[in-house]
C-alpha cells in the first residue's frame, strides 16, 4: 500500500524546501521516498522530482493559450490535472506499491480552501490506494502578531475542513522566529492553540474596531477544537524526525527497513517479500508505539531562548564527530597498510 503526504500552504511557507530536506533526510535513513511536483509554475525544483506536472500543463503555455492571468491560470491547471487523472495514477503506479510520496502542492490558498480540483485529486488519489495525510505549512512568524496568527488558524482549519484527510498543522522557519520579535506567550500557548481569550488586549490593540469581530473569529476556531501545530526548523535533524514521526502516526505508516539492513539480531525479519507484506514487530513498536519524543518547551529553548548557547553547543559536537570520523579513517588506513605488507612478506616467502 503506497503511503504519502499532500504538503500545501501559502507561497513562502517553505512547501518545496521541506520535501527537499525530506528527501535528504530518508535518502540518509535509507527510507524510499518520492517526490511528486503538482506546481505548475515551480520551474525551479530543488529536489529530485519522480513526477513532474510540467509534463503535462505548464502555468506559461494556458497564460499564453488563454489568457489568464496567473491565479485563474493555476486553477485551470488544477482542473486539467483533475480532468486527466489517468495520467498521474500511470506514472504513480510505476512508482510501486511500497511507494511514500510527497505531493508538492502550490502555494494559491483557494485550492485547498474552497476550490474543488485539489480535493477531487486528493479523493481519487485515496480510492487507488493511498494513504495520505496533509501537511499544512505556516510560517511560524505569524505567531508573533496576535492578528495573522489567528488569520493563520482560520486558513488552518478551513484547509481541515476542505481535504478531510488526517491533518498535520506546521509551524516551519520556527529558528528564524526571533527575528520578527518577542512572544506575548510560551510557545505551547500557540502550538496548542490554548485559550484564546488571552489575545483579546493585543487584538483590541491592533483593531480597536472590530473586537466583537475578533473574539468571535476566536470562539469559531475554540468551537471546532480542531487546530494545533507542530513546529519545523528543516536544517535541523531533530525537528525533522519529530515531525516525521508525527506524520507517519496520523497515517499509519510503520518503515520496515530491508531484510539485510544493518541492525541488532532478532530486529528484522529474515525474508526478502516486499516490505509491505514482511511483518515486523520491533519496526511496528518502535515507530507507531510510545511517547513522541521531544516537547515544545525543547524547541523553545532550543530556538528562542538560548539559540546562541545550543549552536555552540552543537558546533563543539560537529567538531568533535568529525575528529572521531578522521581517526577512524586513519586506523583504517594503518590496518590496511599492515594487512599489504603481511601479504607482500608471505608472497615473497
Amino acid at each position: 500500500m503506497p503511503f504519502g503526504e499532500v504538503v500545501c500552504g501559502a507561497p513562502g511557507s517553505g512547501k518545496s524546501t521541506y520535501c527537499y530536506g525530506k528527501h535528504q533526510l530518508f535518502t540518509a535513513l535509507n527510507r524510499p521516498i518520492s517526490i511528486v511536483n503538482l506546481d505548475p509554475a515551480n520551474d525551479n525544483i530543488p529536489y529530485p522530482c519522480a513526477i513532474d506536472i510540467a509534463s503535462l500543463i505548464t502555468l506559461q503555455d494556458v497564460m499564453d493559450e488563454h489568457g489568464l492571468g496567473p491565479n485563474g491560470g493555476m486553477l485551470y491547471c488544477m482542473e486539467y490535472l483533475d480532468a486527466n487523472f489517468d495520467w498521474l495514477e500511470a506514472r504513480l503506479k510505476e512508482l510501486g506499491s511500497d511507494a511514500y510520496v510527497l505531493f508538492d502542492i502550490p502555494g494559491q490558498v483557494e485550492l485547498s480552501t474552497n476550490h474543488e480540483a485539489l480535493k477531487h485529486i486528493v479523493q481519487r488519489l485515496t480510492k487507488i490506494g493511498f494513504r495520505l495525510a496533509a501537511v499544512h505549512l505556516c510560517d511560524a512568524h505569524y505567531v508573533t502578531d496576535a492578528a495573522k496568527y489567528v488569520s493563520v488558524l482560520l486558513l488552518s482549519l478551513r484547509t481541515m475542513l476542505q481535504l478531510e484527510l488526517p491533518h498535520v498543522n506546521v509551524l516551519s522557519k520556527v529558528d528564524l522566529i526571533v527575528q520578527y520579535g518577542d512572544l506575548d506567550f510560551n510557545l505551547d500557548f500557540y502550538t496548542e492553540v490554548q485559550d484564546l481569550s488571552y489575545l483579546e488586549n493585543a487584538l483590541n490593540a491592533s483593531s480597536p474596531r472590530h473586537v466583537a469581530l475578533n473574539m468571535a473569529l476566536c470562539s469559531v476556531i475554540e468551537d471546532y477544537s480542531l487546530v494545533e501545530f507542530e513546529t519545523l526548523a528543516v536544517e535541523d535533524k531533530a525537528s525533522m524526525l519529530h515531525l516525521t514521526r508525527a506524520i507517519d502516526r496520523a497515517t499509519g505508516y510503520i518503515f520496515v527497513p530491508p531484510h539485510d539492513a544493518p541492525a541488532p539480531e532478532g530486529t528484522l525479519e529474515a525474508s526478502s517479500v516486499p516490505a509491505s507484506t514482511r511483518p515486523n514487530t520491533f519496526s511496528l513498536f518502535s515507530s507507531a508505539a510510545g511517547p513522541m519524543a521531544g516537547s515544545v518547551g525543547d524547541v523553545q529553548e532550543r530556538w528562542i531562548e538560548a539559540r546562541e548557547e545550543w549552536d555552540a553547543f552543537e558546533r563543539k559536537e560537529w567538531r568533535q564527530e568529525g575528529e572521531m570520523i578522521r581517526e577512524a579513517r586513519e586506523r583504517e588506513k594503518v590496518i590496511q597498510g599492515e594487512r599489504r605488507g603481511e601479504r607482500g612478506i608471505r608472497e615473497r616467502k
